[in-house]
């Protein structure tokens, strides 16, 4: 009995102070600070905006979806992200399924009436600058602020989701993962030291254009290389002439320039589906003579990387496990 009433007499004494705390913050001002706090004015692609300080109902629309629900963001509405379901955990898939479409892979299929029954307090649009054209922006800030957050360069992945994290107050979860991610990649820098920063590499991208007779190459900082350029792969080369996003790191080539193109690569790394199977332009690359009669291909050091898309710390968990399966027989050298 003796601590039961000493625990109330703490609890009473604890809401006195509290109230009386709230009263003298209210004299001197403190009120309008705690109103003032509850916003915050966030740097996005769109401008400088205000936005809740701490998010209830989140809508996140494309490379946002995969971030927030890896950070565990309170998402009320997503648009449809088909391309990363291979990648996600079965536990971030279940979510993924559960939580209410409100706009397809597209930016254009945005479904304003069904962003408006969602209620959010945040939307979080997760496209290129170029594509934001395709939003009704204004259309959408009558619901809720907005904060565009979208791609730029491939590699730029880990800032963009950090961002997208932040803005939604979910950086707690996405830090752990984060942490996991580097903590993976720098075990395997660590395994792969003595054979893989003494190869030049080369890598075949997924999205030449058969019926133009290109074929895809990625250099540094590109969507196929840049994570197993954590774990110590080293990609040589430029683009010739630089463009905007993923044309400063990636070109078109010829199929005719494939020996100049890769005559120098030690090893030769090309990109495959989530199940490992091989995209019709990357398969035309693969059964090009040219190809066959590379340096690094008649020595057999090609490599297929899966899950090349990831953009996520999660998803990138997929990329290093198929990185370590396919740099294996290096080892073995």
């Amino acid at each position: 009995m003796s601590i039961r009433r000493t625990s109330g007499l703490v609890g009473i004494l604890s809401l006195s102070l509290v109230l009386a705390g709230c009263g003298s913050s209210s004299e001197d001002g403190g009120s309008e600070a705690s109103e003032k706090s509850s916003t915050r004015v966030f740097a996005a692609d769109n401008g400088k905006i205000t936005i809740p300080a701490d998010p209830k109902r989140v809508v996140a629309t494309g490379y946002a979806v995969p971030a927030l629900i890896e950070a565990d963001a309170p998402l009320v509405g997503i648009s449809s992200w088909k391309r990363g379901e291979p990648m996600m955990s079965k536990e971030d898939l279940a979510e993924y399924k559960k939580l209410t479409k409100v706009a397809g892979e597209q930016a254009a299929e945005t479904n304003y009436e069904a962003i408006a029954e969602a209620e959010p307090d945040l939307i979080v649009i997760g496209v290129p600058a170029p594509v934001l054209g395709d939003i009704d922006v204004k259309r959408l800030e009558s619901i809720a602020p907005v904060v565009a957050i979208g791609p730029s360069l491939p590699s730029a992945w880990r800032d963009l989701s950090r961002k997208q994290a932040d803005a939604a107050g979910a950086t707690e979860e996405f830090d752990a993962g984060q942490k996991a991610y580097e903590a993976k990649a720098a075990e395997l820098k660590t395994k792969y030291a003595d054979v893989l920063p003494q190869l030049q590499l080369g890598h075949v991208g997924a999205y030449g254009e058969v019926a133009k007779g290109n074929f895809h190459r990625e250099f540094g900082g590109s969507w196929g290389t840049n994570i197993a350029q954590d774990v110590g792969a080293t990609y040589y080369g430029k683009v010739k002439k630089a463009g905007p996003g993923s044309a400063a790191v990636s070109e078109y080539p010829s199929i005719e320039e494939l020996p100049d193109a890769f005559a120098e690569a030690d090893a030769l790394t090309y990109s495959v589906n989530a199940d490992g199977s091989v995209s019709e332009a990357v398969q035309y690359v693969l059964d090009s003579k040219l190809w066959k009669n590379l340096p690094a291909v008649k020595a057999g050091k090609t490599f297929p990387l899966r899950y090349t898309e990831a953009a996520t710390y999660g998803s990138a968990m997929n990329t290093l496990d198929a990185i370590d399966t396919s740099f294996a027989p290096l080892l073995k050298r």
